[in-house]
């Protein structure tokens, strides 16, 4: 097994080793990187290059770690012993696994994403220590200790809203997706848009790292916003004359809102406009 990208997913050499490396030892890849570079698609890809099914678990910030393993529904078997019903005698009827406990059960060894594992409360990473290091935990309900048939790959993803604990990470292996040099958006561009004309995707990326390296930006525009506002772009049949033509210090670019996610980001912008015109 060797992770090296997809057709869909220009995978960085460094992101590739990271990949490999986490899988080599056993220890979830723990990934960060500003929002839009690809962290939660990451595992859909590795999963489909690498042939393994995917489990998703995707954090809220009212999540807990029990979620991931199992819960008891004591109100439903209430219920039913209330009404009689033949259920009640097992309960493991009443018991819901969660996405860790069926990645232990699954023939295969699967992907399992951890997506945005920092929204959660700050006891949530702490709470997976044991089922993530020794691959099983107890199920007291059933009185049985659930253990892992294979070491599934476990993406995790965190986009820094919270300091992740230290014996957390030390049983990560670590990567930080940086975001991408010219070339690499470039490639990136040309395998959801293939063909697209030189010159136009030339100046779409001039226009689009001038937004992005504006000064005092709260939402820098990331690969995401790049993709959408290219296909806003082609939709309305932009030429690169047209594009070659857009002066950001006398106008806001085309489909602005694909770019500028926030009113401070849009009013910063503006003004550095306004400011641009009147000493012009």
């Amino acid at each position: 097994m060797k992770f090296e990208g997809t057709d869909h997913y220009i995978a960085t050499p460094d992101l590739q080793i990271a990949v490999n490396a986490s899988i080599i030892l056993e220890k979830p890849l723990l990934i960060k990187g500003e929002p839009g570079t690809g962290k939660t698609l990451l595992a859909f890809e590795i999963a489909k290059a690498l042939q393994k099914p995917l489990l998703t678990w995707h954090i809220k910030s009212t999540t807990t770690a029990q979620q991931g393993l199992y819960e008891y529904d004591a109100v439903s078997r209430l219920r039913d012993s209330q009404l009689g019903s033949d259920k009640v005698h097992e309960i493991v009827n009443y018991i819901k696994k969660g996405r860790l406990w069926e990645a232990f059960e699954a023939e295969e060894a699967p992907v399992l994403l951890i997506d945005e594992i920092d929204k959660a409360d700050i006891e949530f990473p702490n709470d997976l220590l044991q089922e993530l290091d020794k691959m099983e935990f107890y199920c007291y309900e059933l009185q049985k200790t659930v253990v892992a048939r294979q070491r599934p790959i476990i993406i995790i993803t965190s986009n820094n809203e919270k300091e992740l604990p230290d014996a957390f990470l030390r049983r990560c292996f670590f990567h930080y997706i940086s975001f991408p040099d010219i070339d690499t958006l470039k490639q990136i561009v040309d395998v959801h848009y293939q063909g697209l004309e030189e010159r136009l995707l030339e100046r779409a990326l001039e226009l689009f790292t001038e937004v992005r390296e504006s000064r005092g930006l709260k939402k820098r525009p990331s690969t995401s916003e790049l993709l959408d506002w290219i296909r806003l772009l082609l939709a309305a049949k932009t030429t690169a004359e047209q594009l070659e033509q857009v002066d950001l210090q006398q106008e806001l670019p085309p489909y602005a809102g694909a770019l500028i996610k926030n009113e401070q980001d849009l009013q910063l912008l503006e003004k550095q406009i306004h400011y641009s015109r009147r000493f012009s």
